[in-house]
């Protein structure tokens, strides 16, 4: 017998879904055993179902095909939401199944009774119940077709005996994938972009994410405006490889260069970008916005034209009318400016610090160092992206991938798993901070378990370190955020993986290399300074007077060797300036 359960499995075989995250649970028994009668289809078991969800928008991020992550009822898909949140938030296309209890009890306050539609619907694109076993199947495209068009969550939410029923006459499934289109603003308005454009004197492009596809045309532009380009964390990936217009990033996490490329324009292009820190955004300039959503143009500032269309198709269309007349000293003055602020980035990295207190900047520089041309790199949420940011160099084989607008903790691991799931010959390399793997540490059994050979490098600070960072801004005395951590090596070990701890930065590279050359998973521990800053490229008066309020609260609160660990980690800073 054919159940609707072996439909979906079906469905989703021919629109290319090849593996299934999750963990079992009775209302999802007649989905699992569909699988595993199926022969092909992948049960990728995990052991949190938070951990499915970052896994399948791990692997969206890495493909821009559909992934699927299932729970069962209750509390089994309530543990997706926040990987679901993540994967809404960075646009790519995940299916969650959520097993729903029988559907008689729906309402009566049933055992493990959540209403998921209601639940999901924040982070989803698409999120409806199945209340009929022949709904199932056009409801399963409708919900694929979603996710896909949208780069988004869609979910269905399926009572579990609806599985194990008898499924009716269906068509075979057609497959579902991403549909391709040009898309560009009216003759009118490219006219009316290209005026101001032209008109600019100091032009500079902050680019983004929906530069994906489009480094020949945003090269193209930049040369043509004499423009230095700026990058958005997510464009990192897209933009700074092999150009000669970049001059880094801005925002918290960003540099003094780009920031300054910001401040000075007279004239900003955004392209694909939906940068949300308005601080770092320029206020008198006149400003052309490129975005795929129309309904994202204008969100962080006032903007003079907006102009609905793909980067490609939109720059290409915009070429033709821009003219070859612009100046070039403000490129020149902010291409000098990347170059200074670089090598005094590049400084920081150098040294290796004290034993026990490594600088996290060495270790960042020698991962960027050490990893493969095509690796797969993933930073925690934290000071892991800033050192992330400001380190690992894009080569445009190289992927980027983490939490950089839903910014939750425990991301790296849990992304990194359906990285590597769906491409297991690839090097995947984390960059975990302590917080952060700790949080979701029990699937650091899953690499085990499932054979996947992902590298966790953890920056062991004992300490959430980032919200220390916030504090001080903020004058706060550190509070709450130290960590009484175990020794994460022997973590691994006792887990049948291959575990190193570091307690000296000439020991760093060894273990690197020795971790990344193995045939397996490995993780590699190291000691790191707790009060590195990671500075923006712009101190506020405010975030002044915070620190020396944090200093002043935590001398006189008996915390004076804070206060001397951080003036030594300054004073480096300055020499290296």
């Amino acid at each position: 017998m054919t159940t609707v359960a072996d439909v979906v499995v079906q469905t989703l075989a021919a629109s290319g879904v090849r593996r299934v995250y999750g963990l079992p649970g009775d209302s999802l028994n007649g989905f699992t055993d569909a699988i595993r009668r199926d022969g092909e289809m992948v049960w990728e078991h995990v052991r949190h179902e938070e951990v499915a969800a970052f896994a399948a928008g791990g692997e969206a991020a890495m493909t821009g095909e559909l992934a699927v992550c299932a729970g069962s009822c209750g509390p089994g898909n309530l543990h997706l939401i926040n990987g679901l949140f993540e994967a809404q938030r960075s646009r790519v296309p995940v299916l969650a199944i959520a097993a729903q209890i029988p559907r008689e009890e729906i309402g009566g306050g049933y055992f493990q009774e959540t209403h998921p539609e209601s639940l999901f619907r924040e982070c989803s694109v698409f999120c409806e119940l199945v209340s009929i076993p022949e709904q199932m199947p056009r409801m399963l495209e409708m919900a694929m077709r979603a996710a896909v068009e949208q780069r988004g969550v869609a979910v269905i939410v399926v009572p579990g005996e609806i599985f194990l029923d008898k499924a009716g006459k269906t068509p075979e499934p057609k497959p579902i994938r991403r549909t391709t289109s040009v898309v560009r603003p009216a003759d009118d308005q490219i006219a009316v972009a290209a005026d101001l454009l032209n008109a600019g004197g100091a032009v500079t492009i902050l680019a983004g994410a929906g530069c994906e596809g489009a480094h020949g045309e945003l090269l193209k532009i930049a040369e043509r405006l004499q423009a230095p380009v700026v990058h958005a964390l997510r464009g990192k990936e897209w933009v700074e490889y092999d150009n000669p217009y970049d001059v880094g990033m801005t925002g918290l996490l960003g540099f003094s260069s780009g920031y300054r490329a910001m401040e000075h324009c007279d004239t900003l292009l955004m392209l694909g970008t939906d940068f949300p820190y308005r601080q770092f955004l320029p206020t008198d300039a006149k400003i052309v916005q490129v975005d795929l959503r129309g309904e994202h143009i204008g969100r962080r500032v006032p903007v003079d034209v907006p102009l609905v269309g793909t980067v490609k198709d939109t720059v290409a269309a915009l070429l033709p009318q821009l003219t070859n007349s612009h100046d070039p000293s403000h490129l020149e003055r902010m291409r000098s400016h990347y170059v200074r602020a670089r090598e005094k980035l590049d400084a920081l990295a150098v040294d290796g610090g004290e034993r026990g207190a490594i600088h996290p900047q060495f270790v960042a520089a020698a991962i960027d160092r050490l990893a493969a041309d095509d690796a797969v790199l993933l930073p925690d949420v934290g000071t892991p992206t800033a050192w992330a940011a400001r380190y690992l160099h894009m080569n445009g084989r190289r992927r980027l991938v983490g939490s950089f607008i839903h910014g939750t903790m425990a991301n790296a691991l849990p992304q990194a798993i359906g990285v590597q799931a769906s491409h297991p010959g690839r090097q995947v390399v984390t960059l975990s901070g302590d917080g952060g793997l700790a949080m979701l540490l029990g699937d650091l059994i899953t690499l085990k378990q499932q054979g996947h050979p992902v590298k966790v490098v953890v920056f062991n600070n004992s300490a959430l370190s980032f919200v220390e960072l916030e504090m001080k801004a903020a004058g706060f005395v550190n509070y709450g955020t130290g960590l009484e951590n175990p020794n994460f090596a022997e973590i691994a070990r006792a887990m049948g993986i291959h575990g190193a701890r570091v307690e000296a930065a000439e020991h760093v590279e060894l273990a690197l290399t020795t971790a990344f050359e193995h045939d397996g998973p490995a993780l590699v521990e190291v000691m790191v300074a707790r009060h590195e800053l990671s500075m923006p490229p712009k101190i506020s008066i405010e975030q002044m007077r915070g620190f020396t309020l944090y200093a002043a609260r935590t001398v006189l609160s008996g915390g004076g060797d804070q206060i001397v660990e951080l003036a030594k980690t300054n004073l480096r800073d300055l020499k290296k300036e």
